[in-house]
């Protein structure tokens, strides 16, 4: 009865080793950014020079930020980054700033239902260094500090989008 426990023992700790063993030959997930780049920049200065005399007190500045996505071919997105920076003194606007960066990504191994949170937050969040600079030197560019934009939370942007998605009766998608 020993010998029949062991060799069932056994036989059972194969199954789980031989599990382990696929699961460690199967490709690992992959995020590759195979391109990134500027779809467009506006950078607009209405009042100059009234807005960039000395003694003008500093503007309050508005940030919209918005993320699409595209499906390019099997397993290949481009993903857009909307940054717009609207800067006023009252009813009096200092500049306004909008910039689409976007890049094309490849993205393989990854289970259908991880895929739209990863083009949707990891995406965005790898370009999003990379918009932040070039709003900083156009604000610069155009006569004010550079406009260094916070971190963003493109987990919480996803959570948002998805439950009004869902609110609308819309299934998630690309």
């Amino acid at each position: 009865m020993a010998e029949d426990e062991k060799s069932s023992n056994s036989e059972a700790n194969g199954g789980e080793a031989a599990a382990d063993a696929a699961a460690t030959n199967a490709p690992a997930p992959s995020l590759k950014i195979v391109a990134q780049y500027l779809k467009d920049l506006s950078f607009e200065n209405p009042n100059a020079p009234d807005t960039l005399k000395s003694g003008t007190p500093s503007p309050k500045v508005d940030i919209a930020v918005n993320v699409n996505a595209k499906t390019l071919a099997e397993g290949t997105y481009e993903v857009e980054l909307h940054l717009e920076a609207k800067a006023q003194n009252d009813e009096k606007i200092a500049f306004v700033c909008e910039i689409h960066y976007a890049g094309m990504f490849q993205i393989t191994n990854v289970p259908q239902e991880s895929l739209h949170p990863i083009v949707l937050i990891e995406c965005p969040r790898a370009l999003f260094p990379f918009a932040r600079q070039i709003m900083a030197n156009a604000t610069q560019q155009g006569g004010f500090p550079p406009l260094m934009l916070d971190p963003i939370d493109f987990a919480g942007m996803y959570q948002q989008r998805v439950a009004q998605q869902q609110q609308g009766g819309e299934a998630p998608k690309i």
